[in-house]
């Protein structure tokens, strides 16, 4: 291995050859070209114009990146929230009650007793209902002598004295109490107007009492009132106004007037669904065209205020239910209780919600005809009390109806592999769609029998040929403004403070023009307004509900 042996001072000098630094980056300024004064006006001006340039720009900038935000009324949501939430919406109410055959009574002193009485019932008033302190009760006393009125007898719609003595018929036998009503009707026709009138003519006779409520706004009580004394007569007068007039003769445990069955939209579509549940027994069809014509026409129409309703139909086959029937020797039918009602309906078989008409908004109500197979005909439901149902049908809130019908002998087609077509007879359709009816009038929360049975007696309610009379259309009509109002303002209100809680959310003008929000204060408002003033088909008219 090579060694190297050589004196330091044979080794190059490595210091000697490293470049002087210090003298080469002084000779890098060259003088010709160095700047030897100060900056100027040029480059401050420079300066100046991209500062400038950046300044006007800025709000384009600004512009391009600004999150769009439509004005939205939030004091008028606010107001509004809060003058629902704070009283209940109440309309004025003009009831008058008429005395035929009484002596030495004074009008005004009844009058007060009347209204005192009604006070009592209205201490807890709900929404929708008359307000205690904006209701008129005007009497007036037939005797002999003449008609002797208070002071808060309506000029427009006077009681005719004698009017009862052109009665060609009993009044008070109850053989024909639509020839009454009828009578009445054209009597106190005039109290039919924009102000509303709730009548109640007591006519004071031998005989056992009768109270009747007829079709229109008018009932009477017919009898020897005065063997009960006045103080119940009175009671009996006051309790026909609130609890019937003004609350729809409502029973404890019904559905409210909250529980609507109407669409935000305003929509009511009626499905009809004709079930076989085993078409290798029997099949039956239906004329479903004529009962809509005959039955469904004149329900439409007079509902008319209160939702925009259509109806469809259709048949299906194979859709058996889910609950389990047992068969009962006694009774010799298979019987399923209320306890299965929640497992009768089949949602995996039974497709009912086959409707193109209905819109994301509207409301569907389903009404059944279950037609049992061979092997559980008859099928009868029995109630909690051990009876069996006279309808055999029930309901479910907000849902629907079901009715439960069993073919005449419930006789199996000779075991053919090809059953014969059926349709049901004109008279069990008829039947079956009178308890369909029945159960659209429970949905509403009115009663579907004709009696209400109250702490004074039984006052027997004439039906309607359009389903729902006209007091019962005033009761639908004053608790739906309450619905629509009360959900209009809750729908507002958690709008409001939605945005409000969310500042960079974006609002489109759709949202906060009047296609939305301005025409949705303007609707409760104007609802507030028809509220005030007594006119129920304005406040809850099918316009109205679309504020939602």
């Amino acid at each position: 291995m090579a060694e190297f042996s050589g004196s330091p001072e044979d080794r190059p000098s490595e210091i000697s050859e490293t470049p002087d630094r210090s003298q080469n980056s002084s000779a890098d300024f060259d003088p010709c070209t160095m700047r030897k004064t100060k900056p100027g006006l040029k480059r401050l001006s420079l300066t100046l114009t991209v500062l400038f340039s950046f300044f006007l720009g800025a709000p384009f900038l600004l512009k391009s990146i600004e999150i769009y935000r439509s004005p939205l009324p939030f004091r008028d949501i606010d107001s509004l929230s809060d003058s629902v939430g704070s009283s209940l919406l109440l309309f004025p109410c003009h009831f008058q009650t008429i005395f035929v055959g009484f002596d030495n009574l004074d009008a005004y002193e009844l009058g007060s007793s009347i209204r005192d009485e009604m006070r009592k019932l209205t201490e807890h008033p709900v929404c929708g209902a008359c307000s205690g302190s904006n209701y008129t009760v005007s009497v007036t006393v037939e005797s002999a002598s003449g008609c002797a009125r208070n002071y808060n007898a309506e000029s427009s719609c006077m009681w005719r004295c004698g009017a009862i003595g052109e009665l060609d018929f009993d009044f008070g036998s109850g053989s024909d109490d639509d020839g009454v009503d009828e009578f009445l009707g054209s009597v106190l026709g005039s109290c039919e107007g924009l102000r509303k009138v709730y009548s109640v003519v007591v006519v004071n006779r031998g005989g056992e009492i009768r109270a009747v409520v007829g079709k229109y706004r008018h009932g009477w009580i017919v009898g020897r009132v005065l063997g009960e004394g006045m103080d119940e007569l009175v009671a009996r007068v006051a309790e026909t106004f609130v609890k019937v007039f003004v609350n729809g003769g409502k029973e404890s445990g019904s559905i409210h007037g909250e529980f609507m069955p109407v669409g935000s939209d305003g929509r009511i579509i009626l499905s009809f669904n004709l079930l076989n549940a085993d078409p290798t027994d029997w099949i039956y069809d239906w004329d479903f065209r004529r009962i809509d014509e005959i039955l469904f026409t004149p329900v439409i129409k007079a509902l008319g205020p209160v939702a925009n309703i259509s109806v469809e139909s259709q048949v299906l086959y194979h859709t058996p239910k889910s609950s389990i029937s047992y068969w009962d020797e006694k009774l010799d039918s298979y019987i399923f209780s209320t306890k299965d009602l929640p497992f009768f309906v089949n949602s995996n078989e039974w497709h009912l919600d086959t409707s193109t008409a209905a819109g994301g908004r509207s409301k569907i109500l389903q009404f059944v005809l279950y037609i049992p197979s061979a092997k559980e005909c008859p099928l009868l439901l029995q109630l909690p009390n051990g009876e069996i149902s006279v309808t055999n049908a029930f309901i479910s809130p907000m849902w629907g109806g079901v009715a439960v019908w069993n073919p005449p002998g419930c006789l199996r087609d000779s075991g053919s592999k090809h059953p014969a077509w059926h349709t049901i007879s004109p008279q069990d359709l008829q039947k079956v769609f009178e308890i369909f009816m029945g159960q659209l009038r429970q949905l509403f929360g009115l009663k579907s029998d004709s009696l209400y049975v109250g702490v004074s007696g039984t006052t027997n309610l004439l039906a309607s040929e359009k389903g729902f009379t006209e007091w019962e259309l005033d009761v639908l009509s004053r608790q739906h403004a309450c619905f629509n109002l009360v959900s209009c303002a809750t729908t507002l209100g958690s709008l409001s403070r939605l945005v409000q809680s969310l500042p960079r959310m974006i609002i489109m003008d759709e949202i906060g023009k009047q296609d939305d929000v301005k025409f949705s204060l303007e609707a409760a408002k104007l609802t507030q307004n028809n509220a005030s003033l007594g006119i129920y088909d304005a406040s809850a008219s099918p316009q109205g509900k679309q504020d939602r």
